[in-house]
């Protein structure tokens, strides 16, 4: 089948972010961005703080990792806001799994954003814009994005801030 979403993520840093508010937290933008990608696992959430900003994780990948080849040899889990994956015999190098994926924690605009996101599934291709963001309460929570695909591990996950959401294509 080939590339389903062969481009990278896109990102642009603001350099003067202006915080909003949200659900009764803190808000900042720290990026545009957008990208193109295929879902390769999705995790539910209804409990805790996090949840009640992203009730979804996407894992989600592009360029070699939304090719069929590929991931008919890759094994992808999700749990505990975390994206797993396991291979056997890498069909690519095991670091393009790593740049070519990501664990994203959406957190939709909207109730309409929010619908689109949980109805995404396995194998999908979506395409999103928003906002790379840190989020902050006033008893010192707070959950930060990665800005970079190249980090793996705890607080490699995006946070993002979803303002469009769409499926491009359901496989």
């Amino acid at each position: 089948m080939g590339f389903t979403a062969p481009q990278i993520p896109q990102q642009t840093n603001i350099s003067t972010p202006t915080p909003f508010k949200f659900k009764g937290f803190t808000v900042t933008p720290l990026a545009q961005f957008a990208l193109k990608a295929r879902v390769l696992s999705r995790k539910k959430y209804s409990y805790g703080t996090e949840a009640d900003l992203s009730p979804v994780d996407l894992a989600l990948g592009w360029g070699p990792m939304s090719d069929n080849r590929v991931l008919k040899k890759i094994s992808i889990s999700q749990h505990g806001r975390f994206y797993f994956w396991s291979t056997k015999d890498p069909p690519i190098p095991m670091d393009a799994i790593a740049l070519h994926s990501a664990n994203m924690h959406m957190i939709p605009a909207t109730a309409a954003i929010e619908r689109r996101i949980k109805s995404a599934g396995k194998g999908d291709v979506i395409a999103l814009k928003g906002f790379l963001v840190s989020v902050n309460r006033a008893d010192g929570w707070s959950w930060v994005s990665s800005m970079t695909r190249e980090d793996t591990g705890g607080g490699a996950c995006e946070v993002i801030f979803v303002a469009d959401f769409t499926i491009i294509k359901s496989i």
